[in-house]
């Protein structure tokens, strides 16, 4: 038979659904638009909110910050804040050591984009290859910083024709996105008891640490439970 061997247009093949399906994930990044107006009715300028959105770059860090600012609260509470959620990347660039590049300029720029999405589309493409992980990977981070960035310039600098930020409901997309990608995991009974375990343990801690750490210890349950030590 003429032409590339099947293990290559297999993988081609991978490549090209890892990154259909990075770049339809990366297209949520237009919920940014609520964070910019969020931000600035927080009291941020739109270049502070723009700024943030492109060096701060995990939403969910974002939004702590420009709630503990709409509270009143510090500069230094918000930024702890922050960066307690912030803390969770740091795990997720452990499990995609074998998908990140090998070296350290490609690797740091790649760290940046390690957020919650990124990594989920990337663990979802691994079994068909380290190709179509990192073309997950990368196709989602890029693609969602773009349009992360994007809207967030244009939910700042057009907040008032917006108006209530909370109305759009777009800040539901990614959570939704998100379980849709982790579901078939849920599927197997000892993933599905992890999780539920540690969102339990997330939602206990919730009541009696600050915001961050409760992210913190469900994954610390979720990275035990799922260690080959536990496993045997």
């Amino acid at each position: 038979m003429s032409g590339a061997p099947a293990t290559e247009v297999e993988e081609a093949a991978a490549v090209a659904s890892a990154r259909r399906d990075g770049f339809g994930l990366g297209l949520l990044g237009v919920y940014g638009v609520s964070f910019g107006a969020v931000a600035v009715a927080s009291g941020l300028s739109p270049l502070q909110a723009v700024v943030l959105s492109v060096v701060g770059f995990t939403g969910g860090s974002q939004f702590a910050l420009a709630g503990v600012a709409a509270a009143g609260g510090a500069a230094v509470t918000g930024v702890a804040s922050a960066w307690l959620l912030g803390v969770r990347n740091s795990l997720y660039a452990v499990r995609l050591t074998d998908v990140l590049p090998d070296r350290a300029p490609a690797r740091t720029a790649a760290a940046h984009l390690v957020i919650d999405e990124t990594t989920a589309l990337a663990v979802r493409h691994e079994p068909h290859g380290r190709a179509a992980a990192r073309a997950a990977f990368w196709t989602t981070g890029l693609v969602l910083f773009a349009t992360w960035n994007l809207t967030t310039a244009v939910g700042a600098f057009g907040v008032q024709a917006l108006g209530d930020p909370a109305t759009l409901g777009l800040d539901a997309a990614a959570p939704a996105a998100f379980l849709a990608l982790l579901w078939p995991a849920l599927r197997r009974r000892r993933t599905a008891v992890l999780a539920v375990l540690a969102a339990a343990v997330a939602a206990v801690t919730s009541a009696l640490a600050p915001a961050g750490i409760p992210v913190l210890a469900g994954g610390a349950v979720a990275l035990l439970g799922l260690s080959p030590r536990w496993r045997a």
